[in-house]
């Protein structure tokens, strides 16, 4: 049974928060609307334009929302989407890595290049992203908050997924030591790890034979639904967690 859609509590008041890959049906937009529902201004991004000016117009109804398109594989992108963000809302709060791609293919039949455009944007662009604004908050004098999207695949096994689940590792040992190097400018730097988070998308690029395997591993016997993600990323960025830096939270009952 899934539980009902929680109220808002106001646990990002006044925040200003970026999140990436956030156009469509996933846990992207699912955390965009989340934080607005939590008091936060947003701005999200997305390489695709169109889709992110409907998500854009969709979302304005619950607050103040900034749409600005981005290419996590393109410094030039990541650095004009902070800055956009600070231009336009007057500073950066928290950043919100949720850009990732994904597929299945075997390694034997895998090549350099469908390899690295897994890791670049799954792994390189949140590097990128991290970076970025970690640089303006120190520029701003310290504090924010960084939160990373990784996934269990990182820590168990799965045919066809040698190439996301490395990358997805990669965030999860990005998100451990950033969070050392970020610790003494007042930065938390954490990442949630899910599983299955149903939507219409993985639902149509997934066979049914992986979805039912995926959903008998889950305590539950169900998938996430996005917004439950999105929930542990909200908890992550707000001030509840401020003791929390370098956790990785598997929001499955899949863990190490």
């Amino acid at each position: 049974m899934i539980p009902q859609y929680p109220p808002g509590h106001d646990l990002l008041q006044g925040k200003i928060v970026v999140v990436t890959a956030a156009a469509g049906t996933g846990i992207g937009s699912a955390v965009a609307k989340r934080c607005l529902e939590e008091g936060a201004h947003v701005v999200i991004s997305d390489w695709h334009e169109r889709r992110l000016a409907e998500k854009a117009a969709e979302l304005a109804e619950l607050g103040k929302v900034h749409a600005i398109t981005c290419d996590v594989t393109r410094e030039d992108h990541v650095q004009a989407l902070v800055d956009g963000a600070v231009d336009h809302f007057g500073r950066l709060d928290v950043m919100v890595n949720n850009a990732g791609l994904g597929g299945t293919k075997s390694v034997l039949d895998m090549t350099d290049e469908e390899w690295s455009k897994v890791l670049d944007i799954t792994l390189t662009g949140t590097f990128r992203c991290t970076r970025a604004a970690l640089k303006q908050f120190v520029a701003q004098g310290g504090g924010g908050v960084i939160v990373n999207n990784a996934s269990v695949i990182g820590w168990r096994a799965q045919a066809g997924q040698a190439h996301y689940a490395a990358a997805k590792a990669g965030v999860m040992a990005l998100t451990r030591c950033s969070a050392l190097d970020a610790a003494e400018h007042g930065v938390r730097i954490n990442a949630v790890a899910p599983s299955l988070a149903m939507h219409p998308f993985l639902a149509k690029v997934t066979s049914d034979e992986l979805l039912e395997d995926l959903t008998k591993r889950e305590a539950f016997g169900r998938a996430a639904e996005p917004w439950e993600v999105a929930n542990v990323m909200v908890f992550l960025a707000s001030d509840y967690a401020s003791y929390l830096t370098g956790e990785v939270v598997s929001v499955s009952s899949q863990h190490p």
